[in-house]
Order: C-alpha cells, then sequence, then structure tokens
C-alpha cells in the first residue's frame, strides 16, 4: 500500500488535474463546444484514473487492518456515499411544464427553419455575385494579359532604341575625343606659330638694324675715300648730333611696337588678374578698379623719376670716358637701352606701395597690404621705365574723376551711362605720344558723377586731404575751367585738382 501511495505523491495527479481545471478555465470561452466536451471527458478520464488508484489503496489498507478493520468507516462513509451516488433522480418537471417545453421547442424549430431558408437564399445571391465577380475577374485578368503583351512590345522596342542611342552617344564621344584632340594640336600649331612670328619679327628687326649699319659703314667708306668739304661742314654745322646712329635709335619702331602691345598685355592680362585678386578681399569694384589705375600711374610716375635719376648718373659715369661721333645723350640712352635689367625695379615697387598707402582716394582691408598686386606694379614699372628710352617717350595722358569725358582718349565701360558728360572714374589710363593717343584708356561715367565725388569727399576723414570745397561751388569751377578751356582749345593743358585750376 505504502509503494501504490508513493508512486501517487510521485505522479502528482491532483497537481496535473488542478493545471488542466485552470486552463480550461480560461479558455472555456475562447475554444469551440467539442473542444469544451473534449476537455471535460479529459478531466474525467483523470479522475477516473485517480478513483481507480484509490479504490485499489483502500483494498489494500482494508486488506491490511484485517477481517474487522474499518468497518465502522466503510459503514459510515463510503457506503451511504455509494448510495446516493447511484440512486433515480426524481424527475422535477410537471406536465404543464413539459408541454410549455415541447412548445417552445417546435417554436424554436420554426425559427431555424426560417433561418434556414433565409440562409439558403443569402447563399445563393452570394453565389450569384460570386459567378458576377468571377467575370469580371476573367475579363481582367484578360486585360492584364492584354497589357502585360503591350508592356512587353514596348520593352523591346525601348531597347531597341536605347541600344541605337548608346550606339549614337559612344559615336558622338568618340567624335568629341577627336575634336579636342584635334583642337590641342592646332593649338599647339598656333603657339609655334606664334613662336615663329616672334623669331620673324626678331630677325626682321636685325636684318633691318644690319642693313642699317651696312649703310652706314659704306657711307663711312665712300666719304674716308672722297671727302666732300659739304659733308665737313655739315658735321661741324651740328656737334650735338651724331652721323652713325646707334642702337637705340635703330630699334627704336621695333621697341615701341613691342612696348605698346606689352601695355595693351597689362590692360588686357595683368591688370585682370589683379582685379580677380583684388575681389577676394573687396567687394566694391569701383573702389577695386580706382586701385589699380592708381597703381598704373602711380608706376609710371616713379619710373620716370628712377629713369631721369638713372640717366643723370650714367651721363655722370659716362661723361668722363665718352668719345665717338654719337652724343652724350645719345650715348646714356643706348646704355640704358642695352643695360636695362640694372633699373632697380623693386624699389620702384616699394616707392608706389607707400604712395598708394597714404592716397586718400583709396583704401584697402587692414589685414592686408598693397603688396598683393606688387607684380602688376612692377610689369607697370618696367614697361614705364623702357617707354622712356623711346623718341619721343610714350607716358600716360593726364586724368582727373570729373573730368569732361573725351572719345578719343577713352571708351566707356559695359557699364556706363553712354549719355553722360562726366568721368566718374577711370578704369585704365590712355596711353600718349606727345599730344598724340597710341592706345585708349577706359572710363566709367555717370550722371551727376561731379556731385557723388564731391559728397564722399566731403564726408572723408582722411588727415591728408582736410580741406575739400562745397558740392556746388566744385561743379561751378569745374564747368568755367572747362568752358574756358573749350573756348581756347587748351582743355587737355587744363590741371583740375578739385581745389583750383591753371590755364
Amino acid at each position: 500500500m505504502a509503494d501504490t501511495l508513493r508512486r501517487l505523491t510521485n505522479t502528482s495527479s491532483f497537481s496535473v488535474l488542478q493545471d488542466k481545471l485552470e486552463s480550461w478555465h480560461k479558455d472555456y470561452h475562447v475554444i469551440s463546444c467539442d473542444q469544451n466536451l473534449n476537455r471535460c471527458c479529459e478531466l474525467i478520464e483523470i479522475t477516473a484514473k485517480i478513483q481507480g488508484q484509490l479504490f485499489a489503496i483502500l483494498n489494500l489498507t482494508a486488506a491490511e487492518g484485517g477481517h474487522y478493520a474499518g468497518v465502522d468507516t466503510l459503514k459510515t462513509r463510503l457506503l451511504p456515499w455509494l448510495g446516493s451516488c447511484f440512486s433515480m433522480a426524481r424527475p422535477s418537471v410537471s406536465d404543464d411544464t413539459s408541454l410549455q417545453l415541447i412548445q417552445d421547442s417546435a417554436e424554436k424549430d420554426r425559427k431555424i427553419r426560417e433561418l434556414s431558408a433565409s440562409h439558403e437564399n443569402d447563399l445563393q445571391k452570394l453565389e450569384t455575385q460570386l459567378c458576377s465577380a468571377r467575370l469580371q475577374l476573367e475579363s481582367v485578368r484578360a486585360e492584364l494579359l492584354d497589357a502585360q503583351k503591350e508592356l512587353d512590345e514596348t520593352k523591346s522596342k525601348s531597347t531597341t532604341t536605347f541600344l541605337a542611342t548608346e550606339d549614337e552617344i559612344l559615336q558622338l564621344k568618340a567624335d568629341l575625343r577627336s575634336a579636342h584632340e584635334q583642337v590641342d594640336i592646332y593649338k599647339r600649331k598656333l603657339e609655334a606659330l606664334d613662336d615663329y612670328e616672334r623669331q620673324i619679327r626678331l630677325l626682321r628687326d636685325e636684318v633691318s638694324y644690319l642693313s642699317t649699319e651696312k649703310a652706314m659703314l659704306q657711307a663711312r667708306l665712300v666719304r674716308s675715300r672722297s671727302p666732300s668739304p659739304l659733308s665737313r661742314h655739315s658735321r661741324s654745322s651740328s656737334p650735338g648730333r651724331s652721323e652713325s646712329p646707334t642702337r637705340a635709335q635703330l630699334t627704336n619702331s621695333s621697341r615701341h611696337a613691342r612696348l605698346v602691345s606689352r601695355f595693351n598685355d597689362l590692360y588686357a592680362v595683368e591688370r585682370l588678374d589683379a582685379q580677380a585678386l583684388l575681389r577676394r578681399y573687396i567687394s566694391d569694384l569701383e573702389m577695386v578698379q580706382r586701385i589699380i589705375f592708381i597703381a598704373v600711374v602711380e608706376s609710371f610716375k616713379t619710373a620716370k623719376l628712377a629713369y631721369r635719376q638713372f640717366k643723370l648718373r650714367v651721363r655722370k659715369t659716362l661723361s668722363t670716358s665718352h668719345f665717338g661721333p654719337e652724343s652724350l645723350e645719345d650715348a646714356a640712352v643706348d646704355y640704358i637701352v642695352r643695360n636695362l635689367d640694372l633699373y632697380d625695379v623693386q624699389t620702384s615697387v616699394n616707392d608706389v606701395i607707400n604712395a598708394m598707402n597714404v592716397n586718400p582716394r583709396i583704401s584697402f582691408p587692414p589685414e592686408v597690404d598693397f603688396v598683393l598686386i606688387s607684380s602688376l606694379i612692377r610689369e607697370a614699372c618696367r614697361v614705364a621705365f623702357a617707354m622712356q628710352t623711346l623718341d619721343p617717350p610714350l607716358d600716360l595722358g593726364f586724368a582727373t574723376d570729373g573730368e569732361l569725358y573725351n572719345d578719343i582718349k577713352y571708351r566707356r565701360s559695359y557699364d556706363s551711362e553712354f549719355t553722360a558728360p562726366l568721368v566718374m572714374y577711370h578704369v585704365w589710363p590712355a596711353l600718349m605720344e606727345g599730344n598724340t593717343v597710341i592706345v585708349k584708356g577706359e572710363a566709367v561715367t555717370r550722371s551727376g558723377a561731379l556731385w557723388s565725388r564731391s559728397r564722399s569727399r566731403s564726408s572723408s576723414t582722411s588727415p591728408v586731404r582736410s580741406r575739400s570745397l562745397s558740392p556746388t561751388r566744385s561743379l561751378n569751377h569745374f564747368l568755367k575751367c572747362n568752358l574756358v578751356c573749350l573756348s581756347f582749345n587748351l582743355l587737355k593743358n587744363c590741371k583740375y585738382n578739385h581745389h583750383h585750376c591753371h590755364f
């Protein structure tokens, strides 16, 4: 008995029964009726197994107690319980109640039949709708198949077109590449042609110089063989001028053309580079153009002064040892032409920068310096210094803000007012040979240029320029100057500096 009880305890049958009962209670309203019945039958089977084991234990226990042990317990507890379980239950329903139940059952059957008929009708309607939906689905499938066929045809056509377009693109790329190669070849040929033309010009200059020297030597040879009193008289009558031209005089025309071309390059290349460099720090285009114009003007002034000083030193050096047919002046100029590399251009660049730093008409950010455009200043000084060796020398035309616009001397910038008569400011100076304009400058003309200029000068706080005329007096004074100069045809000699006018 103890072993049977131990096995029943170890199997935890009641715990399993309790767990299954709780699980059924949780899922009772979720699962179906058949599942609930299956759960109930399962619990009854487990209970029957447990009861069978308990009856086996009861039998063993009663056998261990002998013939009379446990009789009272069996009589008082087991037998009454068995009697109550197997007794027949009395019917508790009366006749009236039974009749009512039969009527309710018939009513429920009638309702069930009606619900079944309506369900049949609904089912037939649903079947009809399902058939129509199937027919529509078949038509949609047919349309989808047609659309799929059209899509496949379009895809095949587009693929063919794309392949043709790809071939055209590859061909165009190849043509473009060959065109670029031809352009590069033409560029190299053009550069070589420019080099050839430059060499041809140099050779022509050399040939002209040698031809002139040859003619000069032949003339000397003829004069040495048959001296003429007329020639001796001509030499004695003009002792300051040499009979044989120097190298500077022989190459004057070629140097003139080269320097004019270099001046044009300054405007077209170096000026634009300096302007692009200044625009990084100054957003005002007008101020940038004023800075470049003043830099070029100051470069020419400084280079002319340096040329005069250099020429005086050369004349002083050559005066002690000079002898020959050419004059001392010609010898000094010829020496300078041959030794242009002796010009101390860096000193001139520093002088120009110092002059620009104290110029009240321009301003510059404090974090940078005018050294930023030193390359433009250096090239302008070199060109200006070399132009002083020409005969006659080249110089910049006089220019001042607010002057009357001269179409011979300047051309208007693209942003000018073409009906304005006065120059607001200058972009590039004009190159002059005496009173003849060699290269036109560029100026900006605006209406009311003098008024805006006088107003800006009156509001300036520069200590260098402390005096300024009122706008009305300055305008009236300038117009009087221009009218008088125009009446006497002396406008180019008028020096208007916004304070007084010299005729």
